[in-house]
Protein backbone atom coordinates (compact mmCIF):
# COMPACT_ATOMS: atom_id res chain seq x y z
CA UNK A 1 0.00 0.00 0.00
CA UNK A 2 1.73 3.62 -1.10
CA UNK A 3 2.02 6.26 1.52
CA UNK A 4 -1.48 8.55 1.66
CA UNK A 5 -1.47 10.52 4.48
CA UNK A 6 1.25 12.46 5.59
CA UNK A 7 0.75 14.34 9.62
CA UNK A 8 3.74 17.34 9.68
CA UNK A 9 3.84 18.96 13.62
CA UNK A 10 5.92 21.74 15.16
CA UNK A 11 7.81 21.48 18.12
CA UNK A 12 6.39 22.59 21.10
CA UNK A 13 7.59 26.21 22.53
CA UNK A 14 10.98 26.10 23.64
CA UNK A 15 13.31 28.59 25.25
CA UNK A 16 16.07 30.57 22.86
CA UNK A 17 19.77 30.53 22.02
CA UNK A 18 22.14 33.42 20.79
CA UNK A 19 24.46 33.89 18.04
CA UNK A 20 27.72 35.67 17.84
CA UNK A 21 26.53 36.52 13.98
CA UNK A 22 30.69 37.13 13.52
CA UNK A 23 32.29 34.10 15.15
CA UNK A 24 29.06 32.01 15.01
CA UNK A 25 29.70 30.79 18.40
CA UNK A 26 26.28 29.55 20.10
CA UNK A 27 25.18 30.30 23.65
CA UNK A 28 22.66 29.15 25.74
CA UNK A 29 21.13 31.14 28.99
CA UNK A 30 19.16 27.15 29.80
CA UNK A 31 21.45 24.25 29.81
CA UNK A 32 20.20 21.48 26.76
CA UNK A 33 20.25 18.48 28.42
CA UNK A 34 22.27 17.61 25.22
CA UNK A 35 24.46 20.15 26.05
CA UNK A 36 24.21 22.14 22.67
CA UNK A 37 23.87 25.85 22.90
CA UNK A 38 21.37 25.17 20.19
CA UNK A 39 19.71 22.37 21.30
CA UNK A 40 17.19 23.52 23.73
CA UNK A 41 14.48 21.58 25.34
CA UNK A 42 11.16 22.69 25.67
CA UNK A 43 9.78 25.07 28.09
CA UNK A 44 7.11 23.65 30.88
CA UNK A 45 4.25 25.37 28.75
CA UNK A 46 5.97 23.09 25.51
CA UNK A 47 5.73 20.10 27.53
CA UNK A 48 1.96 20.64 28.25
CA UNK A 49 1.63 21.41 24.47
CA UNK A 50 3.20 18.18 23.28
CA UNK A 51 1.20 16.23 25.53
CA UNK A 52 -2.25 17.80 24.00
CA UNK A 53 -0.84 17.31 20.96
CA UNK A 54 0.11 13.36 21.65
CA UNK A 55 -3.57 12.53 22.17
CA UNK A 56 -4.49 14.16 19.06
CA UNK A 57 -2.47 11.68 16.95
CA UNK A 58 -3.56 8.92 18.93
CA UNK A 59 -7.22 9.62 17.57
CA UNK A 60 -5.37 10.17 13.78
CA UNK A 61 -7.07 8.53 10.74
CA UNK A 62 -5.61 6.76 9.26
CA UNK A 63 -3.73 5.80 12.47
CA UNK A 64 -0.17 6.83 12.02
CA UNK A 65 2.12 3.67 11.03
CA UNK A 66 5.93 5.45 11.41
CA UNK A 67 7.62 8.67 12.75
CA UNK A 68 10.39 10.40 11.45
CA UNK A 69 11.89 13.34 13.19
CA UNK A 70 14.58 15.82 13.39
CA UNK A 71 16.95 14.95 15.38
CA UNK A 72 17.04 18.05 17.86
CA UNK A 73 16.18 17.45 21.72
CA UNK A 74 12.77 20.00 21.45
CA UNK A 75 11.15 17.81 18.26
CA UNK A 76 12.28 14.40 19.86
CA UNK A 77 10.60 15.51 23.27
CA UNK A 78 7.31 16.75 21.52
CA UNK A 79 6.58 13.44 19.46
CA UNK A 80 7.98 11.30 22.70
CA UNK A 81 4.21 11.28 24.88
CA UNK A 82 2.74 9.94 21.35
CA UNK A 83 5.44 7.07 20.62
CA UNK A 84 4.91 6.39 24.06
CA UNK A 85 1.37 5.91 24.26
CA UNK A 86 1.24 4.39 20.68
CA UNK A 87 4.30 1.79 20.99
CA UNK A 88 2.21 0.05 23.89
CA UNK A 89 -0.52 -1.36 20.82
CA UNK A 90 2.15 -0.99 18.12
CA UNK A 91 5.33 -2.55 19.44
CA UNK A 92 7.31 -1.91 16.17
CA UNK A 93 6.52 2.15 16.00
CA UNK A 94 9.97 4.08 16.95
CA UNK A 95 11.52 7.49 15.82
CA UNK A 96 13.47 7.39 12.97
CA UNK A 97 15.85 10.90 13.39
CA UNK A 98 15.94 12.37 10.20
CA UNK A 99 18.10 15.02 9.49
CA UNK A 100 16.54 16.65 6.40
CA UNK A 101 13.88 17.42 8.99
CA UNK A 102 16.42 19.50 10.69
CA UNK A 103 16.40 22.93 11.73
CA UNK A 104 17.61 26.24 8.76
CA UNK A 105 20.30 27.74 9.31
CA UNK A 106 21.52 30.67 6.88
CA UNK A 107 24.13 31.07 4.72
CA UNK A 108 27.52 31.25 6.60
CA UNK A 109 31.42 31.17 6.60
CA UNK A 110 31.10 29.21 9.45
CA UNK A 111 30.25 25.72 10.39
CA UNK A 112 26.25 26.12 12.46
CA UNK A 113 25.63 23.11 15.49
CA UNK A 114 24.39 20.00 14.48
CA UNK A 115 21.97 17.41 16.39
CA UNK A 116 23.44 15.60 19.07
CA UNK A 117 24.65 11.87 18.27
CA UNK A 118 22.35 8.69 18.91
CA UNK A 119 25.15 7.96 21.49
CA UNK A 120 23.75 11.73 23.92
CA UNK A 121 20.11 11.00 22.69
CA UNK A 122 19.93 6.98 23.77
CA UNK A 123 19.79 7.88 27.52
CA UNK A 124 17.95 10.85 26.96
CA UNK A 125 14.69 9.01 24.88
CA UNK A 126 15.16 5.22 25.84
CA UNK A 127 13.54 2.49 23.70
CA UNK A 128 12.07 5.64 21.30
CA UNK A 129 14.81 5.82 18.60
CA UNK A 130 15.42 3.75 15.50
CA UNK A 131 19.24 2.54 15.78
CA UNK A 132 19.39 1.12 12.28
CA UNK A 133 17.87 4.16 10.52
CA UNK A 134 20.42 6.42 8.60
CA UNK A 135 19.36 9.62 7.30
CA UNK A 136 18.13 10.57 4.00
CA UNK A 137 20.02 13.70 3.36
CA UNK A 138 22.42 16.04 5.28
CA UNK A 139 22.07 19.38 5.32
CA UNK A 140 25.63 21.11 4.75
CA UNK A 141 27.10 22.47 7.80
CA UNK A 142 27.26 26.12 6.56
CA UNK A 143 23.62 27.00 6.26
CA UNK A 144 21.54 27.71 3.25
CA UNK A 145 19.76 30.44 1.49
CA UNK A 146 15.92 29.78 1.06
CA UNK A 147 16.11 28.01 -2.41
CA UNK A 148 18.87 25.51 -0.71
CA UNK A 149 16.34 25.12 1.81
CA UNK A 150 13.08 24.30 -0.47
CA UNK A 151 15.48 21.80 -2.14
CA UNK A 152 17.01 20.30 0.61
CA UNK A 153 13.38 19.85 2.00
CA UNK A 154 12.49 18.44 -1.61
CA UNK A 155 15.04 16.04 -1.76
CA UNK A 156 14.28 14.50 1.98
CA UNK A 157 10.41 14.53 0.81
CA UNK A 158 11.39 12.63 -2.46
CA UNK A 159 12.73 9.79 -0.78
CA UNK A 160 11.25 9.59 2.28
CA UNK A 161 7.79 9.08 0.49
CA UNK A 162 9.63 6.85 -2.15
CA UNK A 163 10.97 4.60 1.28
CA UNK A 164 7.47 4.94 2.69
CA UNK A 165 6.02 3.23 -0.67
CA UNK A 166 8.36 0.82 -1.33
CA UNK A 167 7.72 -0.50 2.71
CA UNK A 168 3.80 -0.21 2.25
CA UNK A 169 3.55 2.77 5.48
CA UNK A 170 -0.12 4.37 4.45
CA UNK A 171 0.42 6.91 7.46
CA UNK A 172 3.34 8.46 8.45
CA UNK A 173 4.02 11.57 11.02
CA UNK A 174 6.70 13.92 10.99
CA UNK A 175 8.06 16.75 13.60
CA UNK A 176 10.17 19.27 12.22
CA UNK A 177 10.73 23.53 12.39
CA UNK A 178 8.85 26.01 11.25
CA UNK A 179 11.34 27.18 8.30
CA UNK A 180 11.17 23.42 7.38
CA UNK A 181 7.62 23.14 8.08
CA UNK A 182 6.47 26.06 5.67
CA UNK A 183 9.25 24.70 2.95
CA UNK A 184 7.62 21.23 3.27
CA UNK A 185 4.35 22.44 2.68
CA UNK A 186 5.21 24.03 -1.10
CA UNK A 187 7.48 20.97 -1.83
CA UNK A 188 4.57 18.45 -1.26
CA UNK A 189 1.59 20.49 -3.31
CA UNK A 190 3.94 22.28 -5.64
CA UNK A 191 2.72 26.05 -4.68
CA UNK A 192 5.56 28.08 -4.40
CA UNK A 193 4.73 31.90 -3.87
CA UNK A 194 6.56 34.59 -6.04
CA UNK A 195 7.61 36.35 -2.68
CA UNK A 196 9.08 34.18 -0.32
CA UNK A 197 7.39 35.86 2.93
CA UNK A 198 3.74 35.01 1.56
CA UNK A 199 2.15 33.90 4.69
CA UNK A 200 0.77 30.43 3.11
CA UNK A 201 1.46 27.37 5.17
CA UNK A 202 1.91 28.21 8.65
CA UNK A 203 3.85 26.78 11.73
CA UNK A 204 2.38 27.76 15.31
CA UNK A 205 3.74 25.61 18.32
CA UNK A 206 2.51 22.10 18.19
CA UNK A 207 0.18 22.81 15.63
CA UNK A 208 -0.79 20.00 13.17
CA UNK A 209 -0.83 19.67 9.34
CA UNK A 210 -2.24 17.37 7.03
CA UNK A 211 -1.13 16.24 3.49
CA UNK A 212 -3.44 13.71 1.43
CA UNK A 213 -1.77 12.57 -1.90
CA UNK A 214 -4.02 13.94 -4.57
CA UNK A 215 -2.34 11.46 -7.63
CA UNK A 216 -1.41 7.80 -7.78
CA UNK A 217 2.21 7.17 -6.93
CA UNK A 218 2.02 4.90 -10.11
CA UNK A 219 4.62 6.59 -12.61
CA UNK A 220 5.63 8.90 -10.53
CA UNK A 221 9.48 9.16 -9.90
CA UNK A 222 11.15 9.37 -6.95
CA UNK A 223 15.10 10.78 -7.36
CA UNK A 224 16.44 9.20 -4.27
CA UNK A 225 18.70 11.89 -3.49
CA UNK A 226 20.84 12.51 0.09
CA UNK A 227 23.92 14.56 1.00
CA UNK A 228 27.50 13.45 0.97
CA UNK A 229 29.58 15.21 3.38
CA UNK A 230 29.60 18.15 1.77
CA UNK A 231 26.23 19.20 1.52
CA UNK A 232 25.97 18.41 -2.53
CA UNK A 233 23.16 16.33 -3.33
CA UNK A 234 24.02 12.79 -4.45
CA UNK A 235 22.38 9.90 -5.38
CA UNK A 236 21.74 6.99 -2.96
CA UNK A 237 19.71 4.25 -5.62
CA UNK A 238 19.41 6.59 -8.54
CA UNK A 239 21.33 5.67 -11.67
CA UNK A 240 24.55 7.27 -12.32
CA UNK A 241 23.24 9.36 -15.25
CA UNK A 242 21.11 11.11 -12.45
CA UNK A 243 23.89 10.66 -9.84
CA UNK A 244 26.19 13.11 -12.25
CA UNK A 245 23.08 15.54 -12.67
CA UNK A 246 22.72 16.12 -9.33
CA UNK A 247 22.17 19.94 -8.73
CA UNK A 248 18.80 18.98 -11.07
CA UNK A 249 15.85 20.64 -9.67
CA UNK A 250 13.15 17.98 -8.95
CA UNK A 251 10.79 19.96 -10.56
CA UNK A 252 8.33 20.02 -7.69
CA UNK A 253 7.26 23.51 -8.81
CA UNK A 254 4.22 25.03 -10.97
CA UNK A 255 1.41 22.91 -8.38
CA UNK A 256 3.31 19.47 -9.71
CA UNK A 257 4.74 18.50 -5.95
CA UNK A 258 6.56 15.99 -5.00
CA UNK A 259 5.45 11.96 -5.13
CA UNK A 260 2.62 12.88 -7.64
CA UNK A 261 1.64 15.84 -5.84
CA UNK A 262 -0.15 16.31 -2.10
CA UNK A 263 -3.45 18.15 -1.38
CA UNK A 264 -3.27 20.29 2.29
CA UNK A 265 -5.73 19.16 4.52
CA UNK A 266 -5.20 20.94 7.59
CA UNK A 267 -2.41 23.43 8.38
CA UNK A 268 -1.23 24.19 11.36
CA UNK A 269 -4.57 23.60 12.86
CA UNK A 270 -4.18 24.02 17.08
CA UNK A 271 -7.71 22.81 18.10
CA UNK A 272 -6.33 20.48 20.19
CA UNK A 273 -4.18 22.97 22.31
CA UNK A 274 -5.57 24.50 25.96
CA UNK A 275 -4.17 27.60 24.26
CA UNK A 276 -4.90 27.66 21.12
CA UNK A 277 -2.34 29.12 18.44
CA UNK A 278 1.17 30.59 19.56
CA UNK A 279 4.00 31.74 18.74
CA UNK A 280 3.79 30.98 14.52
CA UNK A 281 6.36 31.93 12.21
CA UNK A 282 7.35 33.05 8.64
CA UNK A 283 9.93 33.66 6.83
CA UNK A 284 11.18 37.44 6.02
CA UNK A 285 13.53 37.56 2.90
CA UNK A 286 16.55 35.26 2.21
CA UNK A 287 18.18 35.43 5.58
CA UNK A 288 22.14 35.05 5.82
CA UNK A 289 24.56 35.72 8.07
CA UNK A 290 27.03 36.43 5.26
CA UNK A 291 28.60 40.26 5.75
CA UNK A 292 27.29 40.54 9.09
CA UNK A 293 28.87 43.80 10.79
CA UNK A 294 30.76 42.64 14.01
CA UNK A 295 29.20 45.83 15.88
CA UNK A 296 25.66 43.60 14.99
CA UNK A 297 27.25 40.13 15.47
CA UNK A 298 25.37 39.31 19.36
CA UNK A 299 21.83 38.85 18.25
CA UNK A 300 19.42 37.03 19.27
CA UNK A 301 19.08 33.51 17.37
CA UNK A 302 15.33 35.11 17.00
CA UNK A 303 16.68 37.51 14.12
CA UNK A 304 15.85 35.38 11.37
CA UNK A 305 11.83 35.37 10.14
CA UNK A 306 8.95 36.80 11.81
CA UNK A 307 7.12 35.38 14.23
CA UNK A 308 3.30 35.75 14.03
CA UNK A 309 1.26 36.16 16.49
CA UNK A 310 -1.89 33.24 16.35
CA UNK A 311 -6.06 34.36 17.10
CA UNK A 312 -6.12 36.45 19.99
CA UNK A 313 -2.13 37.45 20.01
CA UNK A 314 -0.21 40.64 20.24
CA UNK A 315 1.79 42.39 17.63
CA UNK A 316 3.75 40.98 15.72
CA UNK A 317 7.61 40.44 16.93
CA UNK A 318 10.90 39.63 15.06
CA UNK A 319 11.90 35.26 15.84
CA UNK A 320 13.12 32.14 15.40
CA UNK A 321 12.41 29.06 14.48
Amino acid sequence: MPLEVIYVARHGFRSNWLVDHATGTYTATLRSPTGGAADPALTSHGVDQARELGERLLKAEPPIERVYSSLYYRCLQTVEPFVRKAIVTDKRLSIRGETGLGEWYGAANFEHPVPASHEILRPLFPGLLDEEYRPLVTPTRMGEGVDELHDRVARTMDELIAQCDREGVRAVLLCSHAATIIALGRVLTGDMPESIDTEDFRAFTCGLSVYRRRASPAGTVSGTVKCDGDGIATSSGASAAHAADRHKDLAWRGGRGVGGGWMCELNSDCSHLSLGEERGWRFSGDESFLGTASAQSMLDAGQLGVVVEGRGGGSTNRGKL
